[in-house]
């Protein structure tokens, strides 16, 4: 099966409904807009939770993949100990930031035999059972979160929940999608970053300060002085939301799979090394004699000042001329 996990709301956003309908602000907007994915009253937006739910999305998955074994279990009338002996359910997927900063989840989940992928599963193991399956564990899982000012904090996912067969002609106009297609289609969002939904930051910010200088919409930068603000508490000094401040404070991994989905990427670099020594061989046996090789590398020489941080030091600077002056308290 194919997938998609979303986040819950904390507030309306500027949006293109799938109906054709405009936008609640009455607007059609254009897939470009700015403003898609930004909050219709920001004032009333829930910057604290979509922050923390960034922070506990990863939690919430792992228990998600702990509900869902024991759903199918229940519905293919096993415990969790005889499940192992007669199926195994294996997924990958891959996070995604939606336009809102909230991430978002794409997992292929399939059940495989007792051994992996490499085992047929079960007559039992049909995709009505897994959808099924797929749904009760999403509805039921849970993670509890801090207690800020009083107010406690529970994570679930949010009610837009997709569940597709792959190979079905569900996903294309018509066109039957295959495992290979899938695995293009997910892959592209291991590159994508909050940067790139949000238009936020590639890199940990150092400052608070460095937001005034950030060329950033209000939205991210309101997310991002959100979590470094909740960094600075002590009680949720284990979330690292400081460091993680720029990633709007997701810090799982972006791309996860279980065990025996597929290849391990150890056999992974183990193959793409071997390729390149065949090559080199090949290389230099084809060589002709009057080649020249040229052997060079490159050696890692430091970083100079970000822009907000040349602001920041000019203006703590001294004033031209007035540097011997004495300072006064």
């Amino acid at each position: 099966m194919f997938a998609t996990f979303t986040a819950p709301s904390f507030g309306p956003v500027h949006s293109r409904p799938s109906s054709g309908r405009p936008c609640r602000c009455g607007t059609h907007h254009d897939q470009d807009d700015d403003v898609l994915g930004s909050p219709l009253d920001p004032d009333t937006y829930d910057y604290e939770a979509a922050v923390l739910w960034n922070a506990h999305a990863g939690p919430l998955w792992r228990r998600f993949s702990t509900y869902l074994r024991r759903e199918v279990a229940k519905r293919a009338g096993l415990s969790q100990r005889r499940f192992r002996e007669h199926a195994r359910v294996s997924f990958a997927k891959v996070a995604e930031y939606q336009k809102r900063g909230a991430v978002h989840f794409h997992a292929v989940i399939r059940i495989d035999g007792p051994s992996g992928g490499d085992t047929p599963p079960p007559t039992w193991a049909t995709a009505e059972l897994l959808t099924d399956a797929i749904r009760s564990a999403t509805t039921k899982v849970r993670v509890d979160g801090p207690t800020i000012d009083g107010r406690a904090h529970t994570f679930t996912f949010g009610r837009q929940l997709d569940v597709r067969t792959i190979r079905s002609a569900d996903f294309n106009d018509g066109q039957e999608l295959t495992e290979r297609a899938v695995a293009a289609y997910i892959a592209k969002y291991a590159t994508k970053g909050a940067e790139t939904a949000t238009g936020a930051l590639d890199r940990p910010l150092k400052f608070a300060a460095e937001l005034a200088q950030l060329d950033i919409s209000d939205h991210a930068r309101r997310l991002i002085r959100t979590a470094w603000f909740l960094g600075a508490r002590k009680d949720l000094e284990h979330l690292r939301l400081r460091a993680w401040a720029h990633m709007l404070g997701f810090r799982g991994h972006f791309s996860t799979k279980s065990r025996r989905y597929s290849t391990t990427l150890g056999a992974l670099r183990d193959a793409r090394a071997e390729w390149r020594r065949a090559q080199a061989t090949t290389s230099e046996i084809s060589e002709a004699p009057n080649t020249t090789l040229v052997l060079a590398h490159w050696v890692y020489a430091g970083t100079g000042l970000t822009d907000a941080e040349t602001w920041l030091a000019e203006t703590i600077a001294p004033a031209p001329g007035t540097e011997g002056e004495p300072t006064h308290a």
